[in-house]
């Protein structure tokens, strides 16, 4: 007998070569103490907030995100950094500028979904994208953090702030 989702399935295989399918009746469902592994993955999201916020108002939209990402989604938030007022590459809604802001976190990829379509929903963001993150993009983020990235090798390690 094997588990499956928490249903115990007896596969027995006839004589002509096939397959039984498993019966789901009340005594095959086995009580599981701890909750199903949940698979986390890295993700990073950047969003882009309408050039025509104040300071005081960007900062409201970055801190309404975080609460999603963290009391909605579930996720930990790993790294955050505001890029402040850029321009961009190319005109979007008429605009030439946007506040950016890069979030790193950890969540399940089913809740990942509902970040989204905050996104879509709130009229201050202009474009937002979220990417998975391998192995080697969580490498290069950690290095990128440490102030790893961009330096020759010969130069000294940057000193921590104290």
């Amino acid at each position: 007998a094997a588990v499956f989702c928490g249903v115990v399935t007896n596969q027995e295989t006839h004589l002509d070569g096939k397959k039984q399918f498993p019966t789901f009746a009340p005594q095959n469902f086995i009580h599981l103490s701890q909750p199903f592994f949940i698979m986390v993955k890295n993700y990073e999201t950047v969003f882009i907030l309408t050039p025509v916020l104040s300071d005081v108002q960007a900062k409201d939209a970055v801190e309404k995100f975080r609460k999603i990402l963290q009391e909605t989604v579930g996720a930990d938030i790993i790294h955050e950094e505001d890029w402040g007022l850029r321009k961009l590459a190319y005109p979007i809604q008429h605009k030439s500028n946007g506040f950016y802001h890069l979030v790193e976190f950890t969540a399940d990829p089913e809740k990942v979904a509902t970040l989204e379509v905050e996104f879509r929903r709130d009229e201050r963001i202009i474009r937002f994208l979220t990417t998975v993150l391998d192995k080697y993009a969580i490498d290069y983020n950690e290095r990128r953090r440490k102030g790893l990235v961009g330096r020759k090798k010969d130069q000294p390690q940057p000193e921590a702030a104290a």
